[in-house]
């Protein structure tokens, strides 16, 4: 048999983590058709019971204020779970009580999990699960999530409720008489007529008419103007007889029956208070030292410090290991094919390309596991409460901070999530102004092109630069947003609240589930996009090649050169391997006939459609440092930005003028003419700060609702990088 199950709860419920002890290395994540919020599913086995589990996004209400509660509400609605497990937070019974409540009002088929029991009872708190399922009408266990304590009896019980398919009769409530009198003559209204009854119940949709729901109104005219529009009508007169008599609106009195609804719940034996109501509790203790306004900053600093320089000590070794294994697969390849485009193709498109981003998948790895790690204990939230401060100064709102955060802020992420992030800011301008700028941060494709240049060229100082680069992007973003807050896009800044989460012990199994999802989407994004993009842009840096008249050049050249000396020293330069030991006049001329050799690559080099690109770009781009293989692969990081990597890999394999210049990337530039750490330091400047990938490109235009803002990030973002490029290079020039 089989079933499917929905997780929902409230942010920072223990929901990912239940989602995780479910369902283990069972799951996939995706995207919800039509939108770009997040799917998880995953399956679950029980007795030979299969369930299929989707984990809601994390929503307060099912009242469609935000795409996340509009989703989960929908699939409730259309995808009709045999049964919902509400994930209720022990210690907050109150207030996670409220989306059970709109649940159950909603008639979809409910089992509570109780979880944090354990942070309950420290906390002085006893509550009977029994009593409250009682009550609720449904079945109610307690867990602990994050050691698994609880999981197996509720997924028996879910299992049986599941396999029950019992339909409850949706919950309800009295509202006072004013709402009460209301409703029924709207439920009369929807009876008749049939109104969106072949989807909700009618009860909640009056409700939701009630609440002034935007979606259910859009749905409800397209359905029937006229009848929505009588229910409107009616809507519109209690709300001025509220608003007239006591000042409030529908929406505040529906919440403040439900509140009482649940406080009525709650005291009728579920809930018992031991604790002193003066008492500070453990994670309020940490708290003022971690937010305090002087150490809590510093505190942030250090711990970002640190990450760093564990990413960059821990992930040296086995990052070298994997330029090793390209290495050598480069030259087993390199024997083993004959001369032609295909033996080009798979050495500098493929392997030079592609196998340049993945060789930094250690690093990729170590950077998510810290970023996990610091997720999952909380601490994240409490950067975001301290940055607040800071943010309101420079015209955003606190809750953008999780937008830059989780666009890279603390190095890794990615800008897509993270301008998606921004549409919980309920401020049009702030929204805007935050998703603009998020795409300033350090995001995982970023990476690899700063863990390439600082290992080459600041290889004594790998977690200090990494953690000023933080400073600089998170510096270049709040500053650009005070001048966009102060021309385009002006406007008072909104109040900010948030919710900060009790610190947790990160489990393993949860740590090690976050880890490898981000760094298998790393991994796929190499093997597909990254490699798609490395073999077009091999493609455009082969052909059209080099006319017949200069290849005949060469040609001459290498001839002329063979026929100086005698035929065995020719022979043997022309026949001897890599490692053969030969005579010196041999020697000399081999190294003479790689020059040519290079030459002539970097000739068809410079010839083919990306080099003409790269030269032409070049009439500008030395201002900064750049040159034109510097512009092939920075054309190429329009795409992605791990392209930048994996295309100076294919530019320097393909057009390499030092035959001594072997040896992995990083050792190719630090050789390579015109490279410095001035060059490098540049580069990365120029990284952070322009045009985002086109992916993000897309997401800004959508979220913006405009095609111009897309265009405006990707043109405004690469005069402001270019900009602070040429300034850093021609001052570092006059002071070196």
């Amino acid at each position: 048999m089989e079933a499917s199950i929905a997780l929902g709860g409230n942010p920072n419920s223990g929901k990912t983590t239940l989602f995780n002890e479910l369902t283990g290395a069972r799951q996939h994540v995706g995207n919800y058709p039509g939108v770009t919020v997040e799917k998880k599913e995953g399956t679950c086995i029980v007795s030979g019971y299969r369930m299929r589990i989707t984990d809601l996004p994390g929503t307060y209400s099912l009242t469609a204020y935000s795409m996340e509660e509009v989703v989960a509400r929908d699939f409730l609605v259309s995808e009709t779970p045999d049964l919902t497990i509400n994930i209720v937070d022990a210690s907050n019974l109150e207030r996670n009580l409220y989306l059970t409540i709109q649940l159950l009002e909603l008639g979809v088929p409910v089992c509570i999990a109780l979880n944090m029991m354990d942070l309950a009872k420290n906390r002085g708190l006893e509550i009977s699960a029994e009593k409250l399922s009682e009550l609720m009408g449904v079945p109610v266990v307690p867990i602990i999530a994050r050691t698994g304590q609880g999981k197996d009896e509720l997924i028996r019980s879910a299992a049986a409720a599941a396999a029950e398919k019992k339909k409850n009769p949706p919950l309800l409530i009295s509202y006072g008489q004013d709402i009460d009198s209301a409703m029924f003559e709207m439920e009369e209204e929807i009876r008749r007529y049939n109104f969106l009854t072949d989807i909700y119940p009618a009860r909640w949709v009056a409700l939701k008419y009630m609440e002034k729901d935007e979606q259910i109104l859009g749905k409800g005219r397209s359905r029937n103007q006229e009848i929505s529009g009588k229910l409107e009508q009616i809507v519109e007169k209690v709300s001025r007889h509220l608003q007239r008599v006591s000042d409030i609106w529908p929406e505040a009195v529906i919440a403040d029956y439900r509140y009482g609804y649940i406080r009525s719940v709650l005291r009728q034996g579920v809930l018992k208070e031991n604790h002193d109501k003066n008492r500070m509790y453990l994670s309020d203790n940490i708290d003022r030292v971690l937010t305090n306004r002087f150490a809590g900053p510093l505190i942030m600093f250090l711990i970002l410090l640190g990450l760093y320089q564990f990413i960059f000590t821990y992930s040296e070794t086995p990052v070298g290991w994997l330029e090793s294994f390209f290495g050598w697969l480069n030259s087993r390849v390199s024997e083993s094919l004959p001369e032609g485009h295909l033996k080009s193709l798979i050495v500098s498109g493929i392997i030079d390309g592609a196998g340049g981003v993945l060789s930094f998948v250690p690093l990729i790895m170590f950077m998510f596991l810290g970023i996990s790690l610091l997720e999952d204990s909380g601490y994240l939230a409490r950067v975001a409460y301290m940055l607040d401060r800071v943010f309101r100064v420079f015209g955003l709102h606190g809750s953008s901070v999780m937008a830059f955060i989780v666009s890279g802020g603390i190095a890794g992420g990615c800008a897509v999530p993270g301008v998606m992030a921004a549409r919980t800011l309920k401020s049009p301008r702030e929204q805007l102004a935050t998703l603009l700028t998020a795409p300033f941060m350090n995001c995982g494709a970023k990476m690899p092109v700063f863990a390439l240049l600082i290992a080459a060229f600041f290889p004594n100082h790998q977690g200090m630069l990494m953690f000023l680069l933080t400073l600089i992007s998170w510096g270049g973003a709040l500053l650009v947003a005070k001048l966009l807050r102060m021309t385009v896009i002006r406007g008072e800044s909104s109040p900010f609240v948030m919710e900060l989460p009790p610190y947790r012990f990160p489990t393993f199994k949860g740590l090690a589930i976050h880890t490898w999802e981000r760094t298998w989407q790393y991994i796929k994004k190499a093997g597909t996009v990254i490699l798609a993009v490395s073999v077009i842009l091999w493609a455009m840096m082969t052909f059209p090649g080099l006319p017949d008249s200069e290849t005949a050049q060469f040609h001459r050249q290498r001839s002329a050169l063979l026929s100086s000396v005698s035929a065995d020293i020719a022979r043997e330069a022309e026949t001897a391997g890599e490692d053969s030991e030969i005579s010196e006049a041999a020697q000399v001329l081999k190294n003479r006939l790689n020059v040519i050799e290079a030459e002539q690559a970097e000739a068809g080099l410079r010839y083919s459609a990306a080099g003409r690109l790269g030269t032409a770009l070049e009439r500008i781009s030395w201002l900064a440092g750049f040159d034109w293989r510097t512009n092939i692969a920075l054309v190429g990081g329009f795409a992605a930005k791990e392209v930048v990597v994996s295309t100076l890999g294919t530019a320097y394999s393909l057009g390499n003028v030092d035959p001594e210049a072997s040896g992995s990337l990083g050792e190719m530039l630090v050789k390579a003419p015109g490279w410095s750490s001035l060059t490098a330091l540049s580069l990365i400047i120029f990284t952070i700060f322009y045009a985002p990938c086109f992916v993000t490109v897309v997401c800004i235009a959508r979220e913006a609702g405009s095609w111009k803002w897309g265009a405006f990030s990707m043109i405004f973002n690469t005069l402001l990088a270019f900009t602070l490029a040429v300034l850093v290079f021609r001052i570092g020039s006059l002071i070196l």
